[in-house]
């Protein structure tokens, strides 16, 4: 039959099959009517809605400006990981709405949003940012409580008497 990749590739050739080479899928780039690229993160109970265009790299969260809303510097640099990943640090501008969760389930969804508008901005940052997986959604939430449970899994204390 064939003993290399390179018969089977002259028979089909000769057979006059067009063979298309690399079948990942095109990503292309997603814009709004003003040129922002907008993406939905989430994290925990947060939800972050994030919009980003050029322009000098300033972070506005629901209005505020990032080292305000974000004081913990933890909770900045947990943002600031997605720029320096794609390496585009103090090139866009961000603006995003937070909903629900505490601060580190927010931070955690401005990520998650961020990741996903700059992979709309710019496609070819996609591979970059998904070897360090921040455009996977963190699917870990809080259990919810059961009847006849102190908690979600902890039972009532014991009385003997």
């Amino acid at each position: 039959m064939f003993k290399t990749l390179e018969d089977l590739k002259e028979v089909v050739a000769e057979a006059g099959v067009v063979v298309v080479e690399n079948d990942a899928p095109k990503y292309e780039q997603k814009l709004d009517a003003h040129g922002r690229a907008y993406a939905t993160g989430k994290r925990k109970d947060a939800v972050a809605r994030v919009w980003i265009k050029p322009g000098s790299g300033k972070i506005t969260v629901n209005g505020r400006d990032v080292e305000t809303y974000f004081a913990r510097p933890v909770l900045r640099l947990i943002i600031a990981q997605a720029f320096e990943v794609a390496d585009r640090k103090d090139q866009y501008d961000v603006v995003c709405t937070v909903k629900g969760g505490g601060l580190s389930g927010q931070a955690g969804a401005v990520r998650h949003g961020l990741s996903l508008a700059l992979t709309r901005f710019e496609t070819d940052l996609r591979p970059a940012l998904k070897k360090a997986g921040f455009l996977t959604r963190d699917a870990r939430v809080v259990e919810r409580k059961k009847f006849g449970r102190a908690k979600a899994r902890r039972s009532f204390q014991f009385s003997k008497r």
